[in-house]
């Protein structure tokens, strides 16, 4: 049986993202009035994965450069989980998150 110790998580963007061209590109029907996101998956706890990120160690530009803080309502009852399904929920969740008019990074 696959282990459960991956986790989705969420960080919540500075809204200077909005003018990143590769982030507006992804994003161009987000509602200024939700927050920007990111959304990840990791072998580690969301807060480790976040600290590496700021930290620059194996670290997304966009979340290094705007991210502010983890958004645990958005995944705290999804974790833990296989990869499988972490990797699934991810794709899944930023749709879901997307198509609610937030502007969303997930690569």
């Amino acid at each position: 049986m696959a282990e459960l110790h991956h986790n989705v998580y969420v960080i919540e963007l500075d809204d200077a993202v909005r003018l990143d061209p590769a982030f507006a590109a992804e994003n161009g029907s987000c509602r200024p009035d939700k927050p920007c996101l990111y959304i990840g998956v990791a072998g580690l706890s969301p807060e480790e994965r976040f600290e590496r990120h700021k930290a620059g160690v194996q670290s997304s530009r966009i979340v290094k450069k705007f991210g502010i803080r983890l958004r645990p309502k958005y995944y705290e009852k999804l974790n833990p989980m296989t990869y499988d399904d972490a990797a699934a929920m991810e794709i899944k969740l930023a749709e879901r998150l997307r198509g609610r008019g937030f502007g969303v990074w997930q690569k």
